[in-house]
């Protein structure tokens, strides 16, 4: 709570203390998913805009921003850090914020996470919004082996030490190559995205995550994702390349596809305006309102 904005909200839900941000009164509600290693922060150029239009919830997912990090023996029943568990808590937060039924806009594994909350629970998705979608890269686990020493009591312990030393550098170079232009992650950006590695319990939550957490192959399902959808794509992306956008948008059965001009793997970063032109474009055409008021 000391790192917080003066817009932050904590909320308790499914039993974990969430860090997240809502602006706004309009229909319909969008509800932001960051991606891996990324926080609510990566929506700060659109959060606002969009709010002028919309009610808009952005929040921290388990192991990310200034959501809290819970500890092995703090839970019961699965890990608050699994991808069932952070499917779980996306329709868990609406339901503790009233929110019936969402448009739910996902940045690349966020997009993952966005498509399989549809598909799970699709009374409660009117449409997707898809950026950079990490659905035919990012997934699988580690191999089981791999799992079991990284879950034994002493790399739980030196784990997390070899993360202090590791992520402040690999994710910088991470973080500019989701960039067209390198530049733009000036240092107050960067500010912004390592602020949460002086959050307790960071690097031991995110250890959890790396232990836990998995991505479903969701490619064998993609025709049961029926929704109005929009994939937004950078046409410079090396880290979700730009084909795999371009080939989500044709495989998907009621998909627009926008790709951006010098732009990267963050458009709501490095092209606010064009990302919100498309969102908005997308959100207001007569066949999306239709479904939406469906």
């Amino acid at each position: 709570a000391q790192l917080a904005d003066a817009d932050s909200r904590f909320i308790v839900v499914n039993g974990l203390r969430v860090h997240y941000k809502m602006a706004g009164s309009g229909k319909p509600t969008l509800v932001l998913l960051h991606g891996f290693a990324a926080s609510e922060f990566t929506w700060r150029e659109v959060l606002a805009p969009l709010a002028e239009n919309y009610t808009v919830i952005a929040f921290d997912r388990p192991a990310s921003g200034l959501t809290e990090r819970p500890l092995p023996g703090t839970w019961t029943g699965p890990s608050p850090y699994s991808f069932e568990a952070q499917v779980a808590l996306v329709v868990g937060l609406m339901d503790e914020l009233g929110v019936e039924q969402a448009v739910l806009v996902g940045n690349s594994a966020g997009g993952t996470l966005a498509v399989a909350t549809a598909l799970r629970h699709p009374d409660r998705v009117s449409a997707l919004v898809l950026v950079d979608p990490a659905i035919y890269v990012g997934g699988g686990r580690f191999p089981d082996w791999l799992r079991q020493v990284m879950a034994t009591p002493q790399m739980r312990w030196y784990g997390p030490l070899l993360l202090r030393a590791f992520v402040p550098a690999w994710g910088e170079g991470f973080g500019r190559s989701a960039w067209h232009d390198p530049a733009g992650l000036t240092p107050a950006v960067w500010a912004g995205y390592t602020r949460p590695l002086r959050a307790e319990n960071w690097d031991r939550g995110f250890w959890e995550y790396l232990l836990t957490s998995e991505f479903p192959d969701l490619t064998a399902r993609l025709d049961q994702v029926r929704w109005p959808t929009l994939v937004i794509t950078g046409d410079d992306d090396r880290i979700v390349p730009t084909a795999q956008s371009v080939r989500l948008a044709a495989e998907l059965p009621h998909a627009e596809l926008v790709v951006i001009p010098n732009c990267g793997h963050i458009p709501q970063e490095e092209r606010p305006a064009e990302f919100l032109a498309a969102v908005k474009g997308f959100l207001t055409s007569q066949a999306t309102l239709t479904q939406v008021r469906k």
